[in-house]
């Protein structure tokens, strides 16, 4: 017999539920303490019985605003995203300059918080989350303002979460490496350097490059790539919808 397929499950499409003895203990507490918890832990630190225990509460208590850790993480998920400024207005001629500014304070928002990297990951429906659909929301009104049709808009849009999420995860994880050495971003980045020259001395056209790396000041570089990236992004995307047919 085939196995019974696993049913989705989210925070997001169910009524908050309320207890009845005294003191009650809030979703907001919950979240409060999470984010708590992962920004100074990380990732792995998380687990429903140690949570509890910095609420001074039994992780039974948890269970009744959430059923498992992966609900956890999709509040979580979503209160880091409340820091996420929106464009105040939309306006098509600015519809450059306010994706830019929003790739930007995603960006900044997951290097704050590193743990969202991976648990972005795992949290299939956090995109269900309020915050989360402010943003979709906002990106999308903005795309279409601009004169992109619905289909690419919604093309766009993937496109631009899928560049930035995945371009802050891989810089959260090189900032981790750089934690973790006890060297400076400076220090850490002349040594990795260093200890490249021999491997790409066989691939001259990564070694070129490399020579240029080797010049620049590495935390400036890391914001400028993003720019520039995310730029050919949109560069790619004015140059579809100006010669749609």
């Amino acid at each position: 017999m085939a196995a019974k397929a696993q049913e989705f499950s989210s925070v997001w499409t169910r009524p908050q539920r309320q207890r009845r003895d005294q003191p009650a203990l809030s979703r907001e507490q919950i979240v409060s303490e999470a984010l708590a918890l992962l920004d100074t832990e990380g990732y792995d630190a998380l687990s429903m019985r140690k949570l509890g225990a910095r609420l001074n509460a039994g992780a039974t208590s948890l269970y009744t605003h959430v059923t498992n850790k992966d609900e956890i993480l999709e509040l979580v998920i979503d209160e880091a995203f409340g820091e996420v400024h929106e464009p105040a207005t939309i306006a098509p001629e600015n519809w450059r300059a306010d994706l830019l500014a929003l790739g930007r304070d995603v960006r900044d928002t997951v290097l704050r918080h590193p743990w969202m990297s991976t648990a972005i990951t795992g949290a299939g429906l956090a995109y269900l989350g309020p915050n989360l659909m402010r943003l979709s929301n906002a990106m999308l009104a903005t795309l279409e303002a601009a004169g992109f049709d619905d289909r690419e808009a919604d093309r766009a849009s993937n496109a631009f979460w899928a560049f930035v999420l995945g371009s802050a995860g891989t810089e959260t994880a090189m900032l981790t490496s750089v934690s973790r050495s006890g060297l400076s971003e400076q220090e850490w980045f002349a040594k990795m350097m260093a200890m490249s020259e021999q491997a790409v001395r066989g691939y001259p056209h990564v070694a070129k490059r490399y020579s240029v790396y080797r010049e620049l000041d590495p935390t400036q570089s890391r914001n400028d790539f993003f720019d520039s990236e995310l730029e050919l992004i949109l560069d790619g995307l004015e140059f579809r919808r100006d010669h749609a047919k």
